[in-house]
């Protein structure tokens, strides 16, 4: 028996502190794309449409489907760009209501919006009024998500993807459409539960290459193999949203016994708890990361400097020059640097040529009061580009991005990539697509919490990481709550 399986992609992981809203230019710049355009442009990459597709189309499944679109990290998504973007996918249900057997989203799991805290329960109670209740509803998450009461209430399957950085999006989305398959065929009936903890984060923000997070992925795969269990997701939360459902929570996607499973992701969800302190990533200052970069030999890979604080794909800036000014004040030479975000500078560089003498006045203009201000700089243009890339590393890999119009300036010894468009380090082409070779460079330094490593930490003799001081500073108590239900951890230790 063939089914009918509307499927989108919608995804935004807003940060509430962010003065930079997601607006729909801000989508149109990630170059959103409709129906088989969509299909063609993620079918066969890390993305979720290309796990359900995996399952799909041996499946013989008649997929319509209605949008992929995303954005960076940011300040909330205003209404108009969230009904214009759900609005398409509420659309093609109306459209095709009666005949649609199921449907499964991509999303984030942590979009807030100018009218709501809560993007995804505000599209699954849209689509549920259309659709009703009968119809199954499946959702991909990233484990970045604050998963809602109300999303485990109004969809049937929540998968969550379990890497950090996130390779395996694609592997999540054929489980979820496996899932989807069997529920359709009549095999199972899922639901979701859902325990979580006062935390606004897990205290390792959810890495899965080292530390506790290792061991409960390794329980969480293990469980799933039991009698009907389906997934179980292990969320970090996203600490950067200010809102009451902030914070880490465990789901477990099965049927049968409730009372169980629900043991089992309580048992999770108290080991995030009781090893709240016990942080693994140590973060230097900026004085000791440049200090450490000035007497790095390189003879086993470049240094690797991580901001973890300005990280555009935590919603931060991307302008932030306290780590660059740094490393500029140190005279450090054979290094690179990037991203800068400021499409004011990457247009006077551009209209400059290659090769020539050129000064700029460079970052620091969102908001100078975080992540420092902009600085004055003189150097050489080596380069100017319309900033397009095709990744080709472990999270990129095939996709098509771009930085927008950009340019490479070098400052005594860094080579610093100047971007109009934001988004973080992840991939190596994001520098050797403007002649930036990372792996030939004794220091880079750039703008990422974690998913550089995917690309980076190969080529790496050290990583090492700083807190700037920016937007996305790892010291949460430094921001001004006022949503997210108190008392909550570390807020109140």
């Amino acid at each position: 028996m063939s089914f009918t399986v509307l499927t989108a992609e919608f995804a935004h992981e807003s940060n509430t502190f962010s003065r930079c809203p997601a607006d729909y230019a801000a989508f149109q710049d990630r170059g959103f794309a409709l129906g088989e355009a969509a299909i063609a442009a993620r079918g066969e990459a890390n993305t979720s449409i290309a796990g359900f597709l995996d399952i799909g189309r041996p499946a013989g499944w008649r997929v319509i489907h209605a949008i992929s679109a995303s954005a960076q990290p940011s300040g909330p998504v205003t209404r108009d760009a969230y009904d214009r973007i759900a609005g398409v996918i509420v659309e093609a249900a109306k459209a095709h209501a009666g005949s649609i057997d199921g449907v499964l989203l991509g999303l984030h799991g942590a979009m807030v919006t100018e009218f709501c805290e809560d993007g995804e329960g505000e599209l699954l109670e849209r689509l549920r009024t259309v659709l009703g209740t009968d119809v199954p509803i499946g959702i991909t998450l990233d484990p970045h998500a604050n998963v809602t009461r109300k999303m485990t209430d109004l969809a049937d399957i929540v998968v969550s993807y379990k890497t950090y950085p996130h390779v395996d999006i694609r592997e999540t989305g054929r489980l979820a459409a496996g899932i989807m398959q069997r529920t359709l065929a009549g095999e199972i009936r899922p639901v979701t539960l859902r325990v979580d903890r006062p935390m606004l984060e897990e205290v390792n923000g959810g890495r899965t290459d080292i530390g506790p997070m290792v061991e409960r992925i390794a329980k969480a795969k293990a469980y799933e193999k039991e009698p009907d269990v389906f997934a179980v997701s292990v969320n970090g939360g996203f600490g950067n949203a200010d809102i009451a459902e902030v914070g880490p929570t465990v789901l477990v996607t099965c049927q049968g016994d409730h009372e169980r499973h629900r043991a089992f992701a309580d048992a999770l969800a108290e080991d995030m708890w009781q090893r709240r302190f016990e942080v693994i990533t140590p973060f230097l200052s900026v004085e000791d990361a440049v200090a450490e970069a000035a007497s790095y030999t390189g003879s086993s890979g470049p240094l690797i400097i991580a901001d973890y604080a300005d990280n555009p794909g935590g919603g931060g800036y991307g302008d932030a020059t306290e780590l660059l000014r740094g490393m500029i004040a140190a005279d450090l030479d054979d290094a690179c640097f990037g991203p800068i975000v400021d499409p004011e500078a990457a247009a006077e560089l551009r209209r400059g040529k290659p090769g020539t003498t050129i000064s700029v006045r460079l970052g620091g203009k969102v908001d100078p009061e975080i992540g420092g201000g902009p600085l004055s700089l003189t150097g050489t243009l080596v380069s100017v580009s319309d900033g397009d890339y095709v990744g080709d590393g472990p999270m990129l890999g095939g996709l098509h991005a771009s930085w927008g119009p950009c340019a490479v300036l070098r400052v005594g010894g860094i080579e610093i990539l100047v971007t109009t468009l934001r988004a973080q380090m992840n991939d190596l082409q994001q520098f050797r697509a403007f002649g930036i070779d990372p792996a030939a460079k004794r220091v880079v330094g750039l703008k990422s919490m974690q998913h550089f490593r995917a690309a980076f930490e190969p080529i790496a003799g050290k990583v090492i990481v700083c807190d700037s001081g920016a937007l996305c500073t790892p010291d949460l108590s430094k921001l001004p709550y006022r949503r997210a239900r108190r008392p909550i951890f570390p807020l109140d230790r």
